[in-house]
């Protein structure tokens, strides 16, 4: 589990905007970037060379404030 205090200070370092904590895919998401960074070992990778690229549907499921699930 990631801090709280962590979670509200992190940003997307690409679009600086604010990320979604997806606990269940264990992912932290930037809706703006349509950027997914891992979480491993309860430490976020923040680097944009390891985030999975969000498809359009994925963004528009979080932007409503739902999960990505099928």
């Amino acid at each position: 589990m990631l801090d709280k205090n962590l979670l509200e200070i992190l940003v997307c370092p690409v679009t600086k905007g604010p990320l979604i904590y997806d606990k269940a895919h264990g992912e932290l998401i930037s809706v703006s970037g349509r950027l997914a960074y891992p979480i491993r070992d309860d430490i976020p990778v923040m680097l944009e060379e390891e985030a999975r690229v969000l498809t359009a549907e994925e963004a528009d499921a979080y932007r409503k404030g739902g999960s990505a699930e099928s």
